[in-house]
């Protein structure tokens, strides 16, 4: 990213920043450091609410999240659901940005493990995406 460690972490550590760069977020709601909810749109238009928890954060370098699936629509498809950040200063006050994205399927959804891992690898190239496109406005 052609942004500092420091700035990368201001956006990637601030829930209320999520609807900037992460895809699909429409809005975030009740936002504190520790827990928050996204409210997801659909290209069809239909929305839906996701919330998470903090696991760690460790500044400026790293942070973790799940998705609580707990009586939430992804609990049908979804035993589990964590993001990582983890950030990498580099020279010239770029940063090195990597995006991880762990899920495990539930039930029948188990078995499409490569679908799951399909549709986690276009969201956390379209927070890339988003992050670079955020950053480079800023920088």
């Amino acid at each position: 990213m052609p942004a500092s460690a420091e700035d990368v972490w201001r956006v990637v550590s601030d829930p209320e920043r999520l609807a900037d760069w992460w895809p699909g977020v429409a809005r975030v709601e009740d936002a504190s450091p520790l827990a928050w909810t996204t409210v997801l749109s659909s290209a069809r238009g239909r929305t839906v609410r996701a919330d998470y928890s903090r696991v760690e954060a460790e500044a400026p370098r790293a942070i973790s999240w799940r998705q609580e699936l707990a009586e939430s629509p992804f609990e049908r498809i979804l035993s589990e659901s964590l993001t990582a950040v983890e950030l990498e200063p580099e020279g010239d006050g770029a940063t090195r940005v990597e995006v991880s994205l762990r899920q495990r399927g539930r039930g029948f959804a188990r078995f499409g493990f490569l679908q799951l891992r399909l549709a986690a690898a276009r969201q956390v190239s379209g927070a890339l995406d988003g992050l670079e496109a955020l950053l480079g406005r800023r920088g």
